[in-house]
């Protein structure tokens, strides 16, 4: 995903606790869900992050050559004000782009009724 583009707010935004678990029917599953969401955006974009960075890598152990290097600061700032993976997570579940499922309740809903008849 290209989280240059996403409409997802830099700043705090305090979302609707009965909206955000309209999807689940549950707030806390709805918060479950986004934190996973949350935590595989943060390993993408800290993953992207590194391969920029490494190709500004030095690998001499001299610590006189320590120089800054413009285009390595601008990437890191440019990533600095991107939204925080929470956000962007908490935007893509309320825009129903995120696919979710929980096999407790598939294993409930696929039960057989039968065997509590039996006495």
């Amino acid at each position: 995903m290209d989280y240059k583009k996403s409409k997802a707010p830099i700043n705090t935004v305090t979302w609707n606790t009965e909206k955000l678990s309209e999807p689940t029917g549950n707030v806390y599953e709805s918060v479950i869900i986004v934190s996973k969401r949350a935590n595989q955006i943060g390993v993408e974009m800290k993953e992207e992050l590194n391969r920029k960075l490494q190709e500004f890598a030095s690998y001499s152990d001299n610590l006189e050559e320590v120089f800054e290097n413009r285009e390595q600061i601008e990437i890191s700032k440019f990533y600095e004000r991107l939204p925080k993976p929470s956000a962007l997570a908490v935007t893509e579940f309320m825009n129903d782009k995120v696919y979710f499922r929980n096999p407790a309740k598939e294993e409930e809903v696929g039960k057989d009724d039968t065997d509590d008849d039996i006495i």
